[in-house]
């Protein structure tokens, strides 16, 4: 049979072909081009010299803790029910007694303004506008009372780090309280600095050390050069200039000989909610509320302490079951890069979960601009991967709505450049 042909007119053709308009900002229509958090990974490492990126991306020694923290959140299996009326998704939830519309927040990273020179104050006030928290570090590049008055409205965390020097913690601790943060995450997995052998290569240092290599590739990056020296120099906001890597000022600022009696001393000084960060063990997540922490993050630091350490998604079930009637929450980071991995979290037991290395790509993607479309991508993600399962809230997800689908102590723990985080 011979199949007939005519020859096609504009009105045949019209319907299948559509010009976009051309963006001139090409930042712009990156970001708008960026599906995934991987893709502002891949914008985000042409954006900034290597030293920069790789203390974003990198982990402690082999890297194998944050390869198996994003093993583990590929390795679940979610079990979905059909014929569910999802017309309508709620991804609000409670934590520490403010309403987040996003199950997750922004966890408190440091050396920021050096990924983008927006820093801490791109990330409060994307924070704000979606209606999520905010953590700063102790080691954050903009000052306390600067990230307040940027996001006045805001649910404002404050993470601390406890010093050697008592008083010099409790002077950033009065100043959260007056600036009106109103939880204090103690951070307490770093007795010492862990092996991020990827700074020690690139000469990351405070401030950064310029090896002829170094130097050639941040002359590379003339924007983000510009930007750096154009601005406020650049500095740990909360502590004295220091002129050594971030390894050694954690190792000669900070206490390896710290005990519970010090969260004991530390919960008495802060009326306010205490969150401790850093907990891997089930044993240890009981100690912290029976010494008076409202809530604990299961976290190992995003591979970048000790390398090997308990990966927090595996542990999660077992602490929240040991936790169960206490009243404390249960909070989960480390290996979050997709709205899957948060929505799987949340099946297995935490109460709310926070993003770091995600938040801190689409930074160096694109200042605010990058922050919010990473917020926009994980949040699109949740409320995709919760319809696709059947279910209407993040209250309604249990532990029956994902399974491990194997071992991962049996599987291989190679990984492509854009998985490796």
């Amino acid at each position: 049979m011979v199949t007939s042909r005519q020859f096609p007119s504009w009105s045949g053709v019209k319907p299948f072909l559509r010009f976009d308009r051309p963006n001139p900002n090409r930042s712009q229509a990156a970001l708008e081009r960026a599906c995934t958090i991987s893709d502002l990974r891949s914008i985000a490492r042409k954006r900034v010299p290597k030293m920069v990126f790789d203390y974003v991306d990198g982990a402690a020694e082999q890297e194998i803790g944050i390869e198996r923290a994003r093993t583990t959140f590929r390795d679940v299996e979610f079990q979905p029910s059909i014929l569910r009326d999802v017309s309508v998704t709620s991804t609000s939830t409670a934590v520490g007694g403010h309403v987040s519309e996003l199950p997750f927040g922004i966890a408190p990273t440091g050396f920021t303004r050096l990924m983008h020179t927006e820093g801490e104050i791109a990330g409060v006030r994307a924070a704000h506008a979606h209606g999520i928290p905010f953590a700063l570090s102790t080691m954050g590049t903009v000052a306390l009372e600067d990230v307040a008055a940027a996001a006045p409205n805001a649910d404002r965390w404050f993470q601390l780090y406890l010093w050697r020097e008592r008083d010099k913690s409790m002077a950033l601790v009065d100043r959260a309280r007056n600036a009106g943060f109103g939880t204090l995450v103690v951070t307490v997995d770093t007795p010492v600095g862990g092996a991020r052998l990827r700074d020690l290569r690139n000469g990351m240092t405070v401030p950064p050390t310029l090896g002829a290599r170094t130097f050639a590739d941040i002359v590379r990056h003339p924007r983000w050069w510009v930007d750096v020296v154009t601005t406020e120099p650049l500095s740990f906001a909360s502590l004295d200039s220091y002129p050594g890597s971030v390894a050694q000022l954690i190792n000669e600022m900070f206490d390896p000989s710290l005990t519970f009696s010090d969260l004991d001393w530390l919960r008495r000084e802060w009326r306010g909610r205490l969150v401790v960060k850093g907990v891997q063990t089930v044993d240890d997540a009981r100690t912290c509320v029976e010494h008076g922490a409202d809530a604990i993050v299961l976290s190992n630091h995003g591979g970048r302490q000790l390398d090997r350490a308990p990966v927090p998604l595996r542990l999660l079930p077992r602490v929240r079951d040991a936790l169960a009637g206490t009243g404390a929450e249960v909070y989960l980071d480390t290996g979050i890069l997709t709205g899957g991995d948060i929505v799987a979290a949340l099946a297995l037991g935490a109460d709310f979960t926070f993003i770091g290395r995600a938040y801190l790509y689409g930074l160096m993607a694109g200042g605010r601009r990058g922050v919010d479309r990473a917020i926009e991508i994980l949040s699109a993600e949740v409320v995709r991967t919760m319809q696709l399962m059947g279910v209407g809230s993040v209250a309604e997800l249990t532990p029956e709505h994902v399974r491990f689908a194997g071992d991962v102590g049996r599987r291989s723990f190679a990984f492509s450049d854009t998985e490796r985080t």
